[in-house]
């Protein structure tokens, strides 16, 4: 299955071996990855990144959604995202967007966005999502999103040295109401194949 994903704004599609650079452009940013469960990345653990994307691609069942933020009518990635699927119908979420497009509210539709796949597409139950305790900004997001939080899973990761705890969120499928115009086949090119 490809997934080419539509929003009013923005969409997800597959990662290509062109999107190597401006994913390198957030993953590799100190700024960018202040908050995420990793240090800024080598260009060769990104090029490692890339090729996973589109080997999880081809996987049959694909467990894997790698998948590149865009603008509708751009295709130059601004975010990267990812859904990886676990057992009992639920998958977990994240996702990066280079500096430059924060506070535009590109995160909440890139959430809803993961969330049409996994909800309508997939057929999922629940999808989860965690942040650190000190971004704040995530947290509004995944709250607009229509999320709920769960807890603090305590020395969840191991980053800049030290342990960090992470704040979940989660959305059952039925209580997930998307924006207008987000996999609900109103906006132009929606649709996984």
């Amino acid at each position: 299955m490809t997934v080419h994903l539509a929003g009013p704004g923005l969409a997800l599609r597959e990662v290509e071996a062109g999107d190597t650079t401006d994913i390198l452009a957030i993953y590799g940013d100190p700024e960018a990855t202040r908050h995420l469960s990793f240090e800024p990345r080598t260009p060769e653990q990104v090029q490692a990144i890339v090729d996973r994307s589109i080997a999880s691609a081809t996987e049959d069942p694909r467990t894997e959604y790698g998948l590149a933020v865009t603008r509708i009518g751009d295709p130059r990635l601004i975010g990267y995202a990812r859904l990886a699927t676990e057992p009992q119908q639920a998958a977990t979420i994240g996702f990066a967007l280079h500096p430059t497009e924060w506070g535009k509210g590109f995160g909440t539709e890139t959430v809803h966005l993961l969330c049409a796949l996994g909800f309508r597409t997939l057929g999922l139950h629940r999808i989860w999502a965690a942040r650190s305790p000190l971004n704040e900004a995530s947290a509004r997001t995944l709250l607009r999103a229509g999320m709920t939080e769960d807890g603090r899973i305590r020395d969840h990761v191991f980053v800049h040295g030290a342990w960090r705890d992470s704040i979940t969120y989660s959305v059952l499928e039925h209580e997930w109401a998307p924006i207008e115009g987000v996999g609900d086949g109103t906006a132009p090119e929606t649709g996984a194949t």
